[in-house]
């Protein structure tokens, strides 16, 4: 499970019961996510902090590298040891909003392999690393994304999550892909439970991921009713899990958006012998 950190007090608080209710489902790990450019680093830090000494929660961090030079990263790397934290997801990342305008490359690392690779020496992570099922939005095709993703598993990366999809004949495709790369280490499903047209619509935007024309029509055709497009988006993810978890897919991730509500109902109604 993924989540973020809250923003402010309130946000805190609801977080609070939120992570509450997810602890029941027992998670082999959660991960906790990077602003921009390091932007929230602190939240992010204290986040990780709490849910694995204080809940004892398994927690992964996110760690981006944009703008971030090897005294830092090796600095952050050497807090995060101390504190407990044995698993990071190693991200290439944004810059923030403003700073849109400076080369995302500037920095001591270019690309997430070149953050692996340096994880991979004088430090003992497991180190998982992102793809993409739908290609990386900025890769010119498919094979060369393939390409790329072999890159940060040769550098070191242990396993992979994907962003979010919602065609799993792409996915089980992609798995066939990138075991002809030679890429042998596990490809965990990252999926979102979709909850509105709204949120369908900010999100593919943002991952390029694929709708499926059928799931699109029927949630656009209830955009103004919030518990239709709720109970479609639902059953959708529901059968989406089971089939990935049927078909062999090593676990799914979930994006919660640090909510607990369509997370705990998925996770209800996915097929007892799949969980």
């Amino acid at each position: 499970m993924n989540f973020f950190p809250p923003r402010d007090e309130i946000s805190a608080v609801d977080f609070g019961i939120n992570v509450g209710q997810l602890m029941k489902l027992k998670p082999s790990f959660v991960s906790v996510t990077y602003g921009a450019g390091g932007s929230n680093q602190d939240r992010t830090f204290a986040l990780v902090d709490y849910l694995q000494n204080k809940i004892g929660m398994v927690v992964m961090a996110h760690y981006t590298c944009v703008n971030s030079s090897e005294e830092k990263v090796k600095s952050d790397f050497h807090f995060l040891n101390n504190i407990g934290i044995e698993n990071l997801m190693l991200l290439r990342g944004d810059p923030p909003k403003q700073e849109f305008n400076t080369p995302a490359q500037s920095g001591a690392f270019k690309h997430a392999s070149d953050l692996i690779h340096f994880a991979s020496n004088g430090f003992d992570f497991c180190k998982g690393a992102a793809c993409y099922v739908d290609k990386h939005p900025e890769a010119p095709s498919m094979e060369e994304d393939m390409n790329f993703l072999k890159v940060k598993v040769d550098s070191g990366a242990d396993f992979l999550i994907s962003q979010l999809f919602f065609v799993n004949k792409n996915y089980f495709q992609y798995i066939e892909n990138a075991e002809k790369a030679g890429i042998k280490c596990r490809i965990i499903p990252g999926i979102i439970p979709i909850t509105s047209f709204k949120q369908i619509e900010r999100f593919t935007k943002m991952s390029g991921a694929v709708i499926p024309p059928s799931l699109a029509r029927r949630i656009e055709q209830h955009k103004d009713d919030p518990v239709g497009s709720y109970q479609i988006g639902i059953e959708y993810t529901v059968n989406q899990c089971n089939e990935l978890l049927e078909g062999g897919a090593p676990g799914i991730h979930f994006y919660t958006l640090n909510k607990s509500r369509a997370a705990v109902q998925i996770f209800e109604l996915i097929n007892p012998g799949s969980k």
